[in-house]
């Protein structure tokens, strides 16, 4: 029994707050229904009919990510007023994500559409909720689409590979998709970096990734389970705009959004990485990450 309750005990406390993240995600979902259902609601998600309600689920999470995290939002002023792709680095969990897509709806009552992986859109119980929050599959198609429509789109190129098995050392898992940059092309809109500060010190992957890494690579689908939750500080950075240029293609495009080996040169420093040399203690640390909670002077 003192085996079976240490156990159970180890197990809460390294699951737990993200486990209570997936709680409070299909609560939100199960009032969507409700608010739905009451009053009759049969617009598009994406409707201003559901804004309403879109200001109170950001508002929640932005209450958690003031209270747990300390979250706070720079660079704002660099998004541009009409349609631009947004490109961030994927962490163990995107919470971070969903505190920024909150804030920027409460801050400016702007939508930012979020591509998923196939896999979020076969989890049970979430359909209205992914409609609501603006959460698309990325194909052109949707993307470009979206775009016209004024819209802010957002990706991670790393995506959930990025998620499961990059680390503290923040190394960028990016392959050679370069989707994103084509679009950004044939849309003719800016690409903007986007990094949040210790979010690998937050939420963490275990470290024997090998059997993981074989079994995602052949079902596409994420096994490993997330683990931590610690109160860090997060700080989410908008970098400035890489604007739309008709003479280059998407290979540069990419190259000048993400290219190799920041860890070893200053001179590759460029867009995503930049802002991960500038704003991350590498390998991240999470003493620190949890200490600059108290320091008030960096802004």
């Amino acid at each position: 029994l003192i085996i079976a309750s240490l156990t159970i005990s180890a197990i809460l406390i390294f699951f737990i707050v993200p486990l209570t993240i997936v709680f409070f995600i299909y609560l939100t979902n199960i009032l969507l229904l409700i608010h739905q259902r009451n009053n009759e609601l049969k617009a598009d998600p994406l409707s201003d009919v559901w804004n309403s309600v879109r200001k109170t689920i950001a508002s929640f999470w932005d209450i958690y990510a003031r209270v747990w995290h300390g979250y706070e939002l720079h660079g704002v002023k660099n998004l541009p007023e009409g349609p631009a792709i947004l490109v961030y680095y994927h962490g163990a969990i995107p919470i971070d994500y969903l505190y920024f897509l909150s804030r920027l709806f409460l801050w400016k009552r702007r939508l930012c559409l979020s591509v998923a992986d196939h896999f979020v859109f076969r989890l049970p119980g979430l359909r209205l909720l992914l409609g609501v929050t603006g959460v698309i599959p990325g194909t052109r198609e949707e993307c470009l689409g979206a775009l016209k429509n004024g819209y802010l789109v957002s990706i991670s190129p790393g995506g959930v590979r990025e998620a499961l098995f990059s680390d503290e050392s923040y190394q960028l898992m990016w392959g050679n998709r370069k989707g994103f940059a084509q679009v950004a092309l044939e849309a003719k809109v800016p690409i903007i970096p986007m990094y949040t500060q210790n979010v690998r010190e937050g939420y963490r992957m275990f470290k024997e990734r090998r059997f993981f890494r074989q079994l995602y690579e052949s079902t596409r689908l994420p096994f490993t389970p997330p683990y931590g939750g610690l109160p860090v500080k997060f700080r989410t950075y908008i970098g400035k705009p890489i604007p739309y240029d008709p003479n280059i293609t998407a290979e540069e495009l990419v190259e000048k959004v993400c290219k190799g080996k920041f860890l070893f040169s200053f001179q590759t420093k460029t867009a995503v990485q930049d802002l991960i040399s500038k704003h991350q203690t590498i390998p991240g640390n999470i003493w620190k990450a949890l200490l600059e909670r108290f320091d008030k002077r960096r802004k």
